[in-house]
């Protein structure tokens, strides 16, 4: 899990009923963070401090939320969480956290009206553990994947955890799952594919077992795939920006497309700095330890009204 590095702590909040909600990753003092924020549909906020040769530094949390740009709010609750505890970067007359977020899309599965707001940030802070539960909890709880032909053809998305381990130094990822593309194996075999046929015109993806085609092109969602990279190493914001980069290599590696015009694929890094370690090592492990977040994002999931999990398909479900 992304807690297998020191320190750090990861709480969700998540509404069963309207089908959303919220994670947030709470790392130790101290922590170097950086991101990147690739596709053309981005929901973020604090994103642009987290650039190389800004002012700050240090990272207080890391919000992935769904709830569309309605879910930045969330964002409040864990400020003012921190804000608490006196956390923060020191602006001499008050203690500001630094807590950069992103958003997914999920207004389109549940109750659209139902969105992650400043209490749900908070409570998230407040069930943060070293224990991460998986798929359709948190930011993953009305995440879907695999619609790029369609939204009729949507497979269960969620939230995944993994790390990876060289000697003393620890990488870890967190994603939350909710790809426009269709999600696959290392071999390149789908395990989350349109349930749709492409029409006509349409762009060719990876998955296969389609249900139906469609004559006239069908609506395709708004998604987006959020991910937090974490490592015990010691590296400078710079470093760490590029490890956001590798990050998206994960990305990449496990969604087919990744991306595109309506995600707004979003990668943050934070760097605890406990050990020395060698750049490419740390990459390689991001990009690792990403792709099966991602995966099992997708393999933990649990299906609802009209949107089968990767369990459910496997098992013959039949809509």
């Amino acid at each position: 899990m992304i807690t297998d590095v020191a320190g750090v702590l990861v709480g969700h909040w998540t509404d069963p009923m309207g089908l959303t909600g919220c994670t947030v990753v709470l790392p130790p003092p101290g922590t170097i963070g950086s991101g990147e924020v690739r596709g053309g549909a981005p929901g973020t906020r604090e994103t642009d401090l987290l650039r190389p040769g800004t002012l700050v530094q240090e990272v207080n949390a890391i919000l992935v939320t769904g709830g569309s740009a309605f879910g930045l709010a969330a964002a409040d609750g864990v400020m003012r969480w921190l804000e608490e505890r006196g956390v923060g970067f020191d602006a001499r007359v008050a203690r500001v956290p630094i807590v950069p977020a992103a958003v997914l899309f999920d207004l389109g599965v549940g109750d659209a009206t139902a969105r992650p707001g400043p209490e749900a940030g908070y409570s998230a802070c407040e069930a943060a553990a070293s224990a991460v539960p998986e798929g359709s909890v948190g930011a993953g709880t009305g995440a879907t994947v695999a619609t790029l032909h369609g939204v009729d053809g949507a497979v269960k998305g969620g939230v995944g955890t993994a790390s990876r381990r060289a000697a003393d130094l620890v990488v870890g990822a967190l994603a939350a799952v909710n790809a426009l593309g269709e999600i696959v194996a290392d071999d390149g075999s789908v395990l989350a594919g349109s349930r749709i046929e492409p029409g006509p015109g349409a762009e060719p993806g990876p998955g296969a077992g389609a249900r139906e085609a469609h004559d006239q092109p069908p609506a395709r969602g708004f998604n987006t795939t959020l991910v937090v990279v974490a490592t015990n190493a010691r590296l400078s914001k710079e470093r760490a920006h590029l490890l956001a980069l590798a990050a998206h290599d994960g990305i990449d590696a496990a969604v087919r497309p990744a991306h595109t015009i309506r995600d707004g694929d979003t990668a943050f890094a934070l760097a605890t700095g406990e050990v020395d370690a060698d750049q490419r090592t740390v990459e390689r492990l991001a990009v690792e330890a990403v792709a099966e977040a991602i995966r099992r994002g997708v393999l933990k999931a649990s299906g609802v009204p009209g949107v089968p999990s990767h369990r459910d398909l496997a098992s013959g479900w039949k809509g």
